[in-house]
């Protein structure tokens, strides 16, 4: 059965449940595969894959190349795109257009976009029109030219208020879900407990009702540093170097192909 918004929704206080992130139909399939539920297409493919320093010059081509990816190889997975940097804080109707082609083209099954209490009007229009979204709030890497780089959010108590009046107002706006990236772990509990909808955690506790990591952090395939929150359930980056070593010496020696690999 496919999942949808509303069944992600249903699971707050009756299970928590996985989310990674996917960026072509290989890792799409492989989550999908894996009976997880929700698959993020995150603009942090702007790092994980097209080389770039942070989110923000991710494009909307580039985000939509992707999720149609992703979407063609995920059968009951909801696959939720994220509005790259500018493509819905302009104005209602540009994130109204856009969000509408992450569904109509793409085959999204809703949109993510950043930001609490000041996008409860486009929360609303884009819920009005037919489109689910998941909230984002904590540490929003598209503001990090704003907050001055990747901090945990919500140490001190008037940021934490701030953070829960957010996350209300998402809520109250007609989000499915909430992200919460980066904020302690007292703080994500707080939050879970005052919503009537899930809680997604990156970095934000084991209080939250889900949580989300991406792929290639979680699998050892980035290559780079990575935050403290992150678990390596595989470390594949030495055996990947390994078998590609191996066959590079194979084929200086003239040992592949081999008979049994030629026709």
């Amino acid at each position: 059965m496919k999942w949808t918004a509303g069944r992600i929704k249903a699971l707050k206080g009756v299970q928590k449940f996985a989310t990674l992130t996917a960026y072509d139909a290989l890792t799409g399939s492989l989550v999908d595969g894996a009976e997880i539920p929700l698959v993020l297409v995150g603009d942090s493919l702007g790092m994980t894959v097209l080389g770039y320093e942070t989110t923000l010059p991710v494009s909307m081509d580039e985000m939509l190349h992707h999720t149609s990816a992703v979407a063609r190889g995920v059968e009951h997975a909801l696959v939720v795109a994220d509005m790259p940097f500018m493509s819905y804080q302009p104005s209602t109707e540009m994130a109204l257009e856009n969000a509408g082609r992450f569904i109509k083209e793409a085959g999204a099954d809703a949109v993510k976009i950043e930001g609490g209490a000041l996008r409860t009007e486009l929360i609303e229009a884009l819920v009005g029109n037919g489109i689910p979204v998941l909230g984002h709030i904590g540490l929003t890497p598209q503001s990090i030219k704003e907050t001055g780089g990747y901090k945990v959010q919500g140490k001190t108590s008037e940021q934490a208020r701030r953070l829960m009046d957010d996350a209300m107002a998402v809520e109250q706006a007609g989000a499915f879900a909430l992200v919460l990236e980066c904020v302690p772990a007292e703080l994500g509990e707080l939050i879970t407990k005052a919503l009537k909808i899930p809680t997604i955690g990156i970095g934000a506790g084991a209080g939250c009702d889900a949580q989300v990591l991406v792929i290639t952090d979680m699998l050892g395939i980035s290559g780079k540093f990575v935050p403290k929150f992150v678990k390596k359930y595989a470390d594949l980056n030495p055996v990947i170097q390994a078998a590609l070593s191996a066959y590079k010496q194979e084929v200086e020696e003239g040992i592949y192909p081999s008979g049994e690999h030629t026709y």
